[in-house]
């Protein structure tokens, strides 16, 4: 099975080519289930306000590059602020 680790690697190497279905285990991994889900959008709840924000879409099967790369940079922050305390 693939690991959220693995999944993240494969973000960073071609955002354009994640499935939405992995880009939501990592969004549940690091910031628990989304606070919308039931639209087109799965909006999740982040420990801070304004950006990045976790916003992700289906875009039939695959996520949108762009939601992709915001994700990216919400978990680095995650880290940061998580971690350097």
């Amino acid at each position: 099975m693939v690991t959220v680790e693995d999944i993240i690697s494969e973000m960073q190497r071609n955002p354009k080519g994640v499935r939405f279905a992995d880009l939501c285990r990592v969004c549940e991994k690091y910031f628990g289930q989304p606070r919308q889900k039931g639209t087109s959008h799965r909006i999740y709840r982040t420990p801070w306000q304004g950006d990045p924000r976790v916003n992700i879409q289906n875009d039939k099967g695959k996520a949108k590059a762009y939601q992709v790369r915001q994700v990216l940079k919400a978990i680095e922050r995650w880290k940061y602020e998580n971690h350097s305390a």
